[in-house]
């Protein structure tokens, strides 16, 4: 099994159960009983307890009922779980300074820096465990070198090895997919795909993981590609060693201080619907939601959410709204007397809304981000197709072996280049190709031309190549490499197809060339037939 590269690691901190957690802190529960937390329509977590009786998360309320009569049920309230999450996010912070909310219960840390000051990722888990546990939780925690794995690698307190991730994820169902979901929409596209690949067998992320990513894209899509990615232990995006400055963001002097949540919430739903209006102008994902605010008395604020999707409005405005719960309830410090003079809302980490994959550059460090601001910009003044990247794929010419795509979209090959192409012309290859068909001549030393006969064989040495600006004579030449594809479609009763080949020449101090010939019938007179033309050059 192909491994991705391996990136930064990534550690998730977990604490089980916490919706019920948040109820219990909030006094809608008792801890120790059988309890749950309902939505309405399903149960969303169960207590330890309530496993012990057969209850699962997923369960209806009158199944769960039936199972057991003395269940407790709480309403769902992810703003309620937000705002006892709170404190366990500054836990964290006090350890390793980038943190990002994945959802109530769940943190995306990274882990370099503080692995480099404290001396090992052990170390640096056994403080976040600390840290949180004087916060008055019980958390886990895992490190891997991806998201998926990072998340499951928590829920087993365990550390992952650097490039063993996809030897950790591969024995684990398909269906884990699903606890790297960030919105509601990206949860219901992992789901459908989820039901395809168990249609077609593949039960686990390993099974996943031995497809080719360029069968994966044609076949499944933008999503089957971040699927892929997070099955063979990489992440949804390319890792990135920093935190980048905001690619976009919109922000609000509130006057007067909004000291109340309802003030707070309704600002803060003009600039999520502001940011979300020019998210979708621009034709733009983020990875990461970034929301910062200041008090009056001086204290400013700042969290930030994970999300590797599209949020709808409603979406962006609850993560803000729930946010801003927690702070002005004086759960981050902020006492209730210091009301909010200043809102902002940030979103980073920019992608292209059709596919949220590396572009040309990659998102290794700050000029890489630079370039392809830049690159969108030029796109903006000239055109989709005025910014093209190079996709290398399979196939026999140089022309096949190189498709050239719009900035932003799928760089996926359609044509597996690691695929045995036979006939394919062997490296180097050229360094550039003619725009349009030069026609040439190739000379023999009596001054003959030179065909390709139907047995795909020169009718002689080539030793001079006419049709270039002057005559050069050839030093040296290879091949040629005949070329007879898609047979299965000649027509017997028709003209016979035409043969094509390609022959590299080498002319001394003159250059060198790769020929191909074509567009005539085998066995003519002369001993074949067919046009030579320049198809590349070599520097």
């Amino acid at each position: 099994m192909a491994a991705e590269p391996v990136g930064r690691r990534i550690a998730v901190l977990w604490v089980p159960d916490w919706p019920v957690v948040a109820a219990i802190a909030d006094g809608l529960l008792t801890a120790g009983d059988v309890s749950a937390v309902h939505d309405g329509r399903c149960l969303t977590a169960v207590s330890a307890a309530a496993r012990r009786q057969g209850l699962r998360v997923g369960m209806t309320g009158r199944s769960a009922r039936s199972l057991c009569p003395q269940v407790v049920f709480a309403p769902a309230d992810p703003g309620r779980d937000l705002r006892a999450f709170d404190p366990i996010v500054q836990a964290a912070q006090g350890v390793v300074a980038e943190v990002a909310l994945l959802r109530p219960g769940l943190l995306q840390l990274g882990i370099a820096g503080a692995a480099r000051y404290q001396g090992s990722e052990h170390a640096v888990i056994d403080s976040l465990i600390g840290a949180v546990a004087e916060a008055g939780s019980e958390a886990q925690a895992g490190v891997a070198d991806g998201l998926l794995a990072a998340i499951l690698a928590a829920r087993g307190h365990t550390l992952v090895p650097a490039g063993e991730s996809p030897t950790f994820l591969a024995p684990h169902p398909s269906r884990t997919l699903l606890l790297a979901a960030g919105t509601r929409a990206m949860r219901a596209q992992y789901e459908d795909l989820i039901g395809l690949w168990r249609r077609l067998g593949l039960a686990t992320l390993g099974d996943v993981a031995r497809l080719r990513p360029a069968h994966v894209g044609p076949r499944f899509g933008d999503v089957g590609l971040q699927a892929h990615r997070l099955a063979r232990g990489g992440d949804v995006q390319a890792a990135r060693p920093y935190r980048p400055e905001p690619d976009l963001a919109v922000h609000v002097e509130l006057e007067p201080p909004a000291a109340r949540i309802d003030a707070a919430a309704f600002a803060a739903r003009r600039l999520a619907e502001d940011l979300h209006r020019q998210l979708q102008r621009r034709g733009m994902v983020c990875a990461y939601l970034r929301v910062n605010a200041r008090a009056q008395n001086g204290v400013t604020l700042s969290r930030s959410w994970r999300i590797d999707g599209a949020l709808t409005a409603n979406e962006l405005t609850d993560r803000v709204r729930w946010q801003l719960e927690g702070w002005l309830a004086g759960r981050s410090g902020l006492a209730p007397s210091a009301p909010l003079v200043f809102l902002e809302l940030g979103a980073e980490d920019l992608s292209p809304a059709a596919i949220a994959t590396d572009g040309l550059w990659g998102r290794v460090g700050r000029g890489q981000a630079q370039a392809h601001r830049a690159a969108l910009r030029m796109q903006s003044l000239l055109g989709p197709e005025g910014v093209l990247t190079p996709v290398a794929e399979g196939g026999r010419s140089p022309r096949d072996r190189i498709r050239m795509v719009a900035w932003g979209d799928d760089p996926t090959a359609d044509r597996e280049p690691a695929a045995p192409w036979p006939g394919q012309i062997p490296p180097p290859l050229p360094a550039r190709l003619p725009a349009g068909r030069h026609p040439v001549t190739l000379l023999d030393a009596r001054g003959h031309s030179v065909h390709l006969s139907d047995r795909g064989m020169l009718t002689a040495d080539p030793a001079t190549l006419a049709g270039v600006p002057e005559a050069r004579r050839i030093t040296g030449w290879a091949g040629p490499w005949p070329l007879h594809e898609r047979w299965w479609e000649d027509d017997p009763a028709g003209p016979a197809p035409p043969v094509r080949a390609h022959l590299q020449v080498l002319c001394g101090d003159q250059g060198a060339f790769l020929l191909a010939v074509g567009g005539g019938q085998a066995g003519a007179a002369g001993g074949g037939a067919g046009e030579w033309w320049i198809e590349g050059i070599y520097d």
